[in-house]
């Protein structure tokens, strides 16, 4: 019997304890694998579902802004220039005369200052006033409420020679064009 008792051992004892742990460790291995493989699906997934309702979200926006596209987009593709100068006449109408003139316009095709970096159409516009301060940030407030393409570029302010009340704006606008 003792030629025996080393085989039996070996093969009914060790062998079966051996692959026993095996198979343990083989599913221990799986299984975190597969909680590791569930908490990266759910992360995806959380992630996933908070960009599904931002977007969501902002087609709801976009929906409710959507009679101000269409005016937007016909604003932006009328010519600025005239749109310009029929939107200082219409602020002008408003104003006090003794406090706001308009000395120069000048439309430039050529892109400069943020037009020159971007592919955007655009147009440089130059203006020219003369008022006092107070009828003078009226008047760019409503323009540029008019006209939301406008893009301050340059304002220059510098004291009348004529008159110590009045003060001489320079003006560059970027407007931005379909």
């Amino acid at each position: 019997m003792h030629l025996y008792r080393q085989p039996i051992v070996i093969f009914g004892l060790v062998l079966p304890i051996v692959a026993a742990a095996a198979v343990v460790g083989f599913c221990f291995m799986m299984k975190s694998r597969m909680v590791a493989s569930y908490e990266n699906k759910l992360t995806n997934y959380k992630t996933y579902e908070a960009g599904r309702l931002a977007g969501l979200e902002i087609e709801s926006q976009v929906s409710r802004q959507h009679q101000h596209m269409e005016r937007w987009n016909t604003q932006l593709s009328e010519e600025t220039a005239s749109t310009v100068t029929t939107r200082l006449r219409e602020i002008a109408e408003h104003l006090p005369k003794k406090e706001y003139q308009l000395t120069a316009f000048d439309p430039s095709n050529t892109k400069g200052g943020f037009g020159a970096v971007s592919a955007q159409t655009s147009t440089q516009l130059r203006i020219a006033f003369r008022g006092t301060f107070r009828t003078m940030q009226r008047a760019f407030l409503e323009l540029e409420t008019r006209m939301p393409q406008l893009q301050l570029q340059e304002l220059k302010i510098d004291p009348s020679a004529s008159q110590s009340t009045l003060l001489n704006f320079q003006v560059s606008y970027t407007a931005w064009e379909n």
